[in-house]
């Protein structure tokens, strides 16, 4: 399973396993989570990242319709797991 490091505004990083990717609207989105195969916090984030760039940059998105319509999108993507 594929890891990437995300920098948090306040300076810490946390290790997050992509569980899934999609793309919606030309956006790429990542669902990860913090712990491998285990219980643990999901978190959705948006490439922001330049076409042109060599490292990916992703957000938490903050608008609530867009969040709850990609968390849609993912839940459907994996029916077989609970996503809280």
């Amino acid at each position: 399973m594929d890891r990437i490091a995300f920098r948090a505004d306040d300076g810490t990083t946390l290790e997050l396993y992509i569980e899934e990717q999609t793309t919606i609207g030309g956006i790429t989105y990542l669902l990860a989570s913090d712990s491998q195969g285990e219980d643990g916090n999901a978190y959705i984030l948006k490439d922001v990242s330049e076409s042109d760039s060599e490292e990916a940059v992703y957000v938490m998105p903050e608008d609530d319709s867009e969040l709850e319509a990609v968390y849609a999108v993912f839940r459907e993507m994996m029916d077989d797991v609970d996503l809280i």
